[in-house]
């Protein structure tokens, strides 16, 4: 069996007035491809897997045009230099967004249909934060999406998918997708599989997957920072007895639905200045104070100061800010050198929208650039605040992200983190966790972003109004 794999992988906020260019996208080629951790797994099949190209990028605003055209041509020269294909295996992530087009996954998932022709199964792999067209629907036979968020069943999901097309070409057996989509479209710090009652419908399609003629069930949340008409909510399923997947997703969707005034924050919320005079009041520590309207891994652009300015106002002690996208203020620290006080505006370099900090800063330690991180970094500090600044855009979930800059997160008193719900490293040291509903481009008030092309009516904009079900084919279902 001959397997061509590839795909692009991005997140993107309609709102984001940053361009995400050629630099932001780490990009997999050839052997290269086939050699990465993040596709080892394809060694445990039967097959031989065929490399084109695969393009990731950090969440972030819209592709620029340029960028998504040239890499979306290597892809399909390197497809077509690979034939002839049996199968081809897309490593997705279904909310990217390029500028001046919607549904760039239609773009590209079509374009790769016309390469590879009508007899060739292709199966794909989603983010549940992605959204889905029927255009898309139409052009693949198999689809799967990760089950967890945060996302720790990323290769599972890649396994389900590939699994999906080996079988179907060592059996002869080509399989159908189905769908119901659900004018339902929440973030994701509202819908986390960890906490109810995401948790529970989740844990419905593991017992789906094993009924007679279901090969895969999944469950979209959908990208509500996207302003978009396929943003929404879907049950997507894939398999070989048409009424059945029908019925099924069906119930998923309506379960969804009837749901949807259930989802609620996983953790304590409040605005800005009410989270850090919660945490500097806190008795327990570190507090992990996450500012989630400036998530870069949601989206966002990752240089509001906010809510440094209230941590400045409320006087807080004992605090690591980590971090914030400031190339001007990187630049400036690495020309002063370590153990120099500047006097430095933090913040809104990329987001003019915000304000800056003014503040007196100690340079206390700077990291070139590497392969673990291509971005320069900054520690300053400025009374009781550690402040991380970088020259790029990067998110700060992992311990080893602070231990890299000599920060231990587990002694500071609180914890600022550009963050949605907490990722698993930082999750078990909140004490507790705190989420700011900050300004920003993947602002969690979702009610207040505004929407010039989502479909109406979409809760939970829309009130007052009812649904039922329906589903759709892939134009390419043989039932």
């Amino acid at each position: 069996m001959r397997i061509a794999v590839g795909g692009i992988h991005t997140e993107c906020s309609t709102f984001n007035p940053v361009l995400s260019r050629d630099a932001d996208f780490r990009v997999l080629r050839g052997e290269a491809l086939i050699a990465a951790p993040y596709f080892a797994f394809l060694g445990d099949y039967p097959a031989q897997f065929l490399p084109t190209l695969h393009a990731r990028a950090l969440p972030g605003g819209p592709v620029a045009h340029e960028t998504y055209q040239q890499l979306k041509a290597e892809f399909l020269q390197r497809l077509e230099a690979q034939k002839p294909i049996d199968g081809l295996y897309l490593a997705m992530h279904g909310a990217m967004y390029v500028e001046g087009m919607e549904d760039a996954e239609g773009d590209w998932i079509t374009a790769a249909r016309e390469v590879v022709g009508a007899d060739c199964p292709i199966s794909v792999s989603y983010d549940l934060h992605g959204n889905v067209t029927q255009r898309i629907i139409d052009a693949i036979d198999m689809y799967s999406t990760y089950r967890t968020a945060p996302h720790i069943d990323v290769e599972q999901t890649m396994r389900r998918s590939v699994s999906m097309l080996v079988k179907s070409l060592q059996s002869g057996v080509r399989p159908g997708v189905v769908w119901a989509p659900i004018p339902v479209v929440l973030p994701g710090e509202r819908t986390s599989t960890e906490d109810e009652p995401a948790k529970s419908l989740y844990a419905r399609l593991p017992g789906t997957d094993v009924l007679d003629g279901v090969w895969d069930s999944s469950l979209m949340v959908g990208y509500v920072w996207a302003d978009e008409p396929r943003a929404t909510a879907a049950a997507i399923f894939t398999g070989t007895d048409k009424a059945l997947l029908e019925t099924e997703a069906k119930k998923l969707a309506q379960a969804y639905w009837d749901a949807r005034e259930q989802f609620v924050f996983g953790c304590q919320t409040g605005t800005v200045s009410e989270c850090v005079a919660q945490a500097i009041a806190s008795t327990t520590q570190p507090v992990v104070l996450a500012d989630s309207g400036d998530n870069p891994t949601g989206g966002g652009v990752g240089d509001r100061a906010d809510v440094l300015a209230e941590l400045v106002r409320q006087q807080a002690e004992g605090v690591i800010v980590a971090g914030i996208t400031d190339a001007p203020a990187t630049s400036a620290a690495f020309e002063a050198g370590a153990g120099v006080t500047l006097s430095l505006k933090i913040g809104a370099t990329l987001d003019t929208s915000s304000q800056p900090v003014a503040l007196q800063a100690e340079v206390i330690k700077l990291v070139a650039a590497s392969e673990a991180s291509p971005a320069r970094q900054a520690v300053l500090r400025s009374g009781g605040i550690t402040l991380v600044v970088a020259d790029r855009r990067r998110p700060y979930h992992n311990i080893a992200d602070f231990t890299a800059l000599g920060l231990d997160p587990h002694q500071a008193k609180i914890v600022v983190v550009k963050s949605g719900y907490l990722s698993p490293e930082l999750a078990p040291i909140a004490r507790p966790n705190l989420m700011a509903l900050s300004e920003g481009v993947v602002d969690q008030d979702v009610e207040r972003v505004p929407r010039q092309r989502k479909q109406r009516p979409t809760w939970p904009f829309d009130k007052d109004f009812t649904f039922t079900p329906q589903t759709f084919s892939s134009a390419r279902a043989r039932f």
